[in-house]
């Protein structure tokens, strides 16, 4: 994928946070030098989070992130508030812009202390130093108590200190590329791996899913080899082929056919698991999954997505997946279900969360709804692992990961 195409969830999110009036959309304006955010004298002129994907030099592909301000006030201004915060939990690298001209606040600290509990690297911006002195500065830095390379006194109006302020940023991210895989660290070049993608009504039009996708570069990578074939087509192809493939890597929603189709002696795992994978969570999601054994008549289930889509009659997180729990458990399970960015602070009314794959959001968001469930005590799995668990085929779908085999 090149840099315009890179998907947001695979994206550097950078976010700036602050007070209101401390320049923060400035700040980022600065730093991207273009006018992403609106800027004014008003307080609180920034509402709601603003996404802006975009490369910037020397990171590469990022998703700048312009907040409202962590002071604001009244009914509407404490949900800003919260809305900034979330914002974190999807921020790898944060910038906490302070108006030098002012001290530094409560609400700044409380910032600084929540951004080093979730460990998110960071870079304080004194932003207006045109307006103060020296000592000011100085004043600022000793009252914070950070190393010096935490801080920058940047003036957004002049552009002085903004040059410094993106290498720290830079520097604050992650050095290295992070070597994520999904799949490639399983194959050998040459090796054969056949793709089972279903082609229905809840198919997008003309394209592949984002982890399809993924999927298939990761196998180039690997200088394998990739054949894309849908469900019907499956058991021809692989008495065709002449060669044994390597793996089976199925769509979740025709795991039970897929696994009928598929000789006992070629692997077979689903996009869905490699996902979960890849953002770090599939040991935690195959253990959650055995929740289900445990649900009674009333219990409460939460069906969680990543992303907003447009619903079909037969959907697979409001019908498809409510049915087979129903069908499974043979009880009365009350579903409730959110999507995009919606996800509640407390789970403790729900028995088990079941969570897509997350591909439209990065690994710290996904890490973190991991975290809250996990925190509460509440179980937590994916689509994919759900659907082979009732299928009754998990063990066979994460056979490729030996220590699950071992723990199942």
């Amino acid at each position: 994928m090149g840099m315009n195409s890179t998907p947001m969830s695979e994206r550097v999110h950078i976010g700036f946070f602050g007070r209101r009036n401390a320049g923060k959309s400035s700040v980022m304006n600065a730093v991207t030098g273009q006018d992403l955010a609106v800027v004014s004298d008003v307080k609180g002129t920034t509402t709601d989070p603003v996404y802006k994907s975009m490369e910037l030099l020397p990171i590469g592909p990022v998703v700048m992130m312009d907040t409202p301000g962590i002071d604001d006030e009244g009914t509407l201004g404490e949900l800003r508030v919260k809305k900034s915060y979330q914002t974190l939990n999807k921020t790898d690298a944060a910038v906490l812009v302070i108006d030098a001209s002012q001290s530094v606040s409560t609400e700044d600290k409380k910032l600084l202390d929540r951004i080093r509990a979730k460990q998110i690297p960071f870079v304080v911006a004194l932003n207006k130093k045109e307006l103060v002195e020296e000592k000011d500065l100085e004043r600022i830095r000793e009252e914070l108590e950070l190393e010096e390379r935490r801080i920058v006194a940047v003036s957004a109006v002049k552009g002085d200190g903004i040059y410094e302020l993106k290498e720290r940023i830079a520097s604050a991210v992650c050095q290295g590329e992070k070597d994520h895989m999904l799949v490639r660290d399983l194959l050998k070049p040459s090796d054969l791996v056949i793709l089972v993608v279903p082609v229905d009504s809840a198919a997008p039009k003309g394209r592949l899913i984002l982890p399809q996708q993924q999927t298939i570069r990761d196998i180039l990578e690997a200088d394998a080899v990739s054949v894309v074939v849908k469900e019907n087509e499956l058991k021809n192809v692989l008495e065709q082929l002449g060669k044994r493939p390597r793996m089976v890597i199925t769509d979740s929603q025709v795991f039970g056919r897929v696994s009928k189709d598929t000789p006992s002696d070629v692997p077979l795992t689903s996009f869905s698991i490699l996902m979960a994978r890849y953002k770090g969570n599939l040991e935690q999601a195959v253990r959650g999954v055995t929740e289900l054994d445990k649900l009674k008549d009333g219990d409460a289930v939460l069906i969680s997505e990543g992303c907003t889509h447009h619903r079909q009659c037969d959907d697979i997180g409001t019908v498809k997946i409510p049915r087979w729990i129903r069908e499974y458990t043979g009880k009365e399970i009350r579903i409730e279900t959110t999507s995009g960015t919606e996800f509640p602070d407390d789970l403790s009314e729900y028995k088990l969360v079941i969570h897509c794959g997350g591909c439209m959001l990065n690994e710290r968001e996904m890490k973190y709804r991991y975290s809250c469930a996990s925190d509460q005590g509440v179980p937590m799995t994916n689509y994919g692992i759900m659907i082979a668990y009732v299928k009754g085929i998990l063990k066979r779908s994460v056979e490729l990961f030996p220590d699950l085999c071992v723990m199942l």
